[in-house]
């Protein structure tokens, strides 16, 4: 049987408290690796706007940020989290009355499917789709278990009725990630660790035997989950992990032997490591890390490391600069052409951050493209791009 609890349109707002926002369409400042300003342009992303309770949909183009046709798209409730589907053809949007369903079409622009209705009363904090496009799983605050959602990849609708499952030990669910081999679920369960599961796409329920990862300290707490895009490794973020005054950390695993590499945690240089991003620039691989803020500040700050193989044994060495975002940064994602990646802050200054790619400083991001994603205060609170 389903276990529920339901509630938390708050879950997000009541941990992350509302600071200062700026007005639409702040002019790009300069910052990150050196420069500011871009000609770049990227694929489309999409924006939750929790307090406006829509979404709002943008791409770049020469370095100007634009609105996608329709943009932005008024919801019949406020938003917590989307994701995309890996065929690029599907959105889809929890809020506090479900999993809504939105078609994309060539131009980006979303419309509503399922007669506007939800496809899952599900209240998920985090979703993924499987790299088959047949399963849609996603966790709930307070709810101690994953779910799956059998989904048919031609239309994006559910499949059946019946949602698959697999128990937790801990309800405090923040975020899960699928491999992009489609064998592991990752789930970050606050002060009750981390949860590595088997996962099976061609199984009746895909969920195997779940093995716990306690957090580093007692007092700690695991937020965000990523894996490496190579399969390779596997990333948590966790709070009370590392000493001075920030002490949010970065820990990484094997994802083959789950064994944590030597170093290990990492120090993240913020509080409260809220989203993990690994990336792939010219045959070399990074992970992000965005903290939602640092010691005695609002102001959110994206850390970033190398990662080196020798053999099947990984190590992170960090980039010797950090990069400044805006008000209590929550997410980052990757822009689909490789140019950008975009950082959402949840209390704005500002909403939408874009960051280019050093060409001179491997790894470092430049500041490019500074935005409102909305009539401020919008509580930008999930980012989602087209892979």
């Amino acid at each position: 049987m389903k276990i529920r609890q339901w509630a938390n349109v708050a879950l997000l707002a009541a941990s992350l408290l509302c600071g200062g926002c700026k007005g639409f369409w702040d002019a790009p400042p300069n910052g990150g690796g050196g420069g500011g300003g871009t000609t770049a342009s990227s694929g489309e992303f999409y924006v939750a706007n929790t307090a406006a309770s829509q979404i709002a949909g943008f791409y770049i183009n020469a370095g100007t940020i634009t609105a996608l046709p329709g943009s932005p798209y008024a919801m019949a409730a406020a938003p917590i989290s989307l994701t995309i589907a890996p065929n690029n053809s599907f959105l889809y949007a929890s809020t506090i009355n479900g999993i809504y369903l939105y078609t994309i079409a060539a131009n980006g622009q979303l419309s509503l499917a399922n007669n506007g209705n939800p496809i899952s009363s599900d209240q998920a904090v985090s979703m993924q789709v499987s790299a088959n496009n047949s399963w849609l799983i996603d966790a709930e605050s307070g709810v101690p278990q994953l779910f799956a959602i059998p989904i048919n990849p031609s239309t994006g609708m559910a499949a059946s009725s019946v949602e698959q499952f697999v128990n937790l030990p801990a309800a405090n669910l923040q975020q899960l990630a699928l491999s992009p081999d489609n064998l592991h679920v990752i789930a970050a369960m606050g002060t009750g660790g981390t949860a590595v599961i088997p996962f099976t796409p061609g199984n009746a329920n895909p969920f195997g035997a779940v093995t716990t990862i306690p957090v580093l300290n007692t007092a700690g707490s695991a937020l965000s989950v990523a894996v490496d895009p190579q399969d390779r490794v596997f990333y948590v973020g966790e709070t009370a992990a590392t000493a001075g005054s920030n002490t949010g950390g970065l820990r990484a695993f094997n994802l083959s032997t789950l064994a944590e590499l030597t170093n290990s945690p990492f120090a993240s240089a913020g509080l409260a490591p809220y989203s993990i991003l690994p990336v792939t620039l010219s045959g070399a691989s990074y992970v992000y890390v965005a903290n939602r803020q640092v010691s005695d500040s609002a102001t959110g700050v994206i850390s970033g490391f190398s990662l080196s193989a020798s053999g099947t044994t990984y190590s992170l060495t960090a980039l010797a600069s950090t990069f400044t975002a805006g008000a209590h940064t929550v997410e980052l994602a990757e822009d689909n052409t490789g140019n950008f990646l975009f950082a959402v802050n949840y209390d704005g200054s500002p909403d939408l951050t874009g960051y280019t790619f050093s060409t001179t400083n491997a790894g470092y991001l430049t500041t490019a493209i500074s935005a409102a994603t909305g009539t401020d205060p919008v509580q930008a609170s999930s980012i989602a791009a087209l892979h």
